[in-house]
């Protein structure tokens, strides 16, 4: 169950690659159409507006359609061969899964009129209660059916990949023997997934209405809610479910739901998107978007953690401070421009869980603070680039000045108290090792006589080729499947820029290396299949 969930979080990356870049093209589109920070004469330039408007079409189109695209990326990410032939079958079965469910609803007259706020009004509901019957439904590429969001993507690829799986090197009888293999996928999965979307068209209102409830008490325990919700998603990053916790509060009730222009909306970053392409909306609503969002990450993102790094050079011995100067340095780069912390969190939360703890807990008091400060920045990494482009390039509305405040004592406080705890329980933070020889430098050098290059030094601190079955990657993490994880070298792999390295079982092994990873990864391939 472990290496499934930490597959599906990884699929589950790839879409929001997406959203973050798409989401910045539509944070720059708001300002640049903005009279308040432009200027009425720019506003009034129509080709420019016009090519505003059709990158706003771009982006919406991406956003509006993202159950599909979770639906592909989820199949790709579990299918362990023949990814595309899963991505193709994922496609037919999450159109085929909507078309039965469409089909059913009809059969019980649930149809796009049935549900409308005044067809159900005329049937003697008040209002309150006809917008909550008509926004459980929705069109989902012109099908009507459950407003399921991103879940009945993710469903589908699940199924999907569940299947590809299973046959997809399947063999079949002489007669038939062309519809083998992996032509087989799109057929089995054609005959199953109505059996699928059958048992969830009765199991999805009762887990939608679950759902709605843990949103209801999210939303009722205000900025406490906040705090949690922040605290519980860094302490889950050792795991690497936190990317399954921000889907929930992404794009299920969890996270908000809200009427925009007669449409129902759901979840905090279905919300800040849509209320952003606007161009004009309500900053309240704005606010209340955002409270799981990027402003929550910005004070330790862009000012606490590379503090921290900081503290850990100073601490560091001073034979020592050479070597890990360029990967603090690195590290702190990547969490200040991009959010991504990984690198830096691994440095210390295996060493000192205490110094874990604290993080989480500033964490959590981040997300706290920016929400009883009416903060309204949004998108999803919480670097310096989202503090531009979502805080400070909006105006004054989005409340950025209170981010940079905060952020200032979050430097003080983790610079100091990462320092005190290091020095004062000789926390083994990079360059505080007791060998001498675990220096990065050393490592190279003894990698460097068997290896040609970091593919290679990799490959053989992982056991060689033979002890290899999978290797994938997500934002920062290498993520691999091993015939055992007893046969690897720790202090080789930590040679090779590696910042952590999670255990998850016997076979399911992650190494933390950053931005980078993705290169790295495909070093690895090379080296592995060569």
């Amino acid at each position: 169950m472990k290496g499934f969930m930490q597959k599906l979080g990884k699929s589950l990356m790839m879409p929001i690659s997406i959203i973050a870049a798409a989401g910045i093209f539509l944070g720059l589109a708001a300002v640049l159409q903005n009279p308040n920070i432009v200027g009425e004469s720019f506003v009034q330039i129509e080709t420019v507006q016009q090519f505003l408007g059709f990158v706003r079409k771009l982006v919406g189109t991406l956003f509006g359609n993202l159950p599909i695209l979770f639906a592909v990326s989820v199949a790709i990410g579990l299918a362990k061969d023949e990814k595309a032939t899963a991505a193709f079958g994922a496609i037919i079965g999450f159109l085929l899964f909507h078309v039965t469910i469409s089909y059913v609803l009809g059969i019980q007259g649930i149809t796009p009129d049935s549900t409308s706020i005044d067809a159900l009004k005329e049937n003697g509901l008040n209002e309150l209660e006809a917008t909550t019957i008509a926004s459980q439904y929705e069109l989902v590429l012109g099908i009507f059916s459950f407003r399921m969001n991103v879940f009945g993507g993710i469903i589908v690829g699940m199924w999907t990949a569940f299947m590809h799986n299973r046959f997809y090197q399947i063999e079949l009888p002489m007669a038939i023997s062309f519809f083998g293999g992996k032509r087989f996928i799109p057929i089995i999965v054609t005959v199953t997934i109505p059996i699928l979307a059958l048992g969830m068209f009765f199991i999805w209102p009762f887990f939608n209405d679950a759902i709605v409830w843990v949103g209801g008490v999210i939303a009722s325990s205000g900025a406490v809610g906040s705090f949690l919700f922040g605290s519980f998603e860094r302490l889950l990053v050792p795991t690497g479910l936190h990317h399954i916790l921000n889907q929930l509060v992404r794009f299920t009730p969890v996270g908000g739901v809200t009427d925009i222009n007669g449409e129902q909306t759901v979840g905090a970053l279905n919300i800040f998107n849509t209320l952003l392409a606007q161009g004009t909306f309500d900053w309240n609503v704005m606010q209340e978007a955002t409270r799981f969002l990027a402003q929550g990450k910005i004070p330790f993102m862009v000012f606490g953690l590379p503090a921290a790094t900081l503290a850990m050079y100073k601490a560091a011995k001073p034979s020592q401070k050479k070597h890990v100067k360029g990967l603090l340095y690195a590290a702190a780069l990547a969490s200040f421009t991009t959010g991504i912390t990984e690198p830096i969190e691994f440095a210390f939360l295996f060493v000192s869980p205490l110094l874990f703890f604290f993080h989480a807990f500033m964490a959590g008091m981040s997300f706290f603070l920016m929400d009883i400060l009416n903060v309204a920045i949004g998108n999803v990494q919480g670097g310096i680039i989202d503090l531009a482009v979502f805080g400070v390039l909006q105006g004054t509305s989005t409340n950025w000045i209170a981010t940079i405040i905060v952020g200032a004592v979050y430097a003080i406080s983790y610079y100091f108290v990462f320092k005190w705890v290091i020095e004062r329980f000789d926390v083994k933070t990079p360059g505080r090792e007791e060998d001498s020889n675990l220096s990065p430098d050393a490592y190279k050098e003894t990698v460097a006589s068997t290896t040609s290059d970091k593919g290679d030094a990799i490959v053989a601190a992982l056991g060689g080729s033979e002890n290899i079955k999978e290797v994938e990657n997500c934002f920062t993490r290498l993520r691999l499947v091993l015939g055992s994880i007893d046969k690897i070298d720790e202090a080789a792999i930590k040679a090779t820029g590696a910042a952590g390295i999670v255990k998850i079982n016997e076979n399911n092994l992650q190494v933390v290396y950053g931005p980078q990873v993705e290169k790295i990864a495909l070093e690895v391939k090379r080296s592995w299949t060569k």
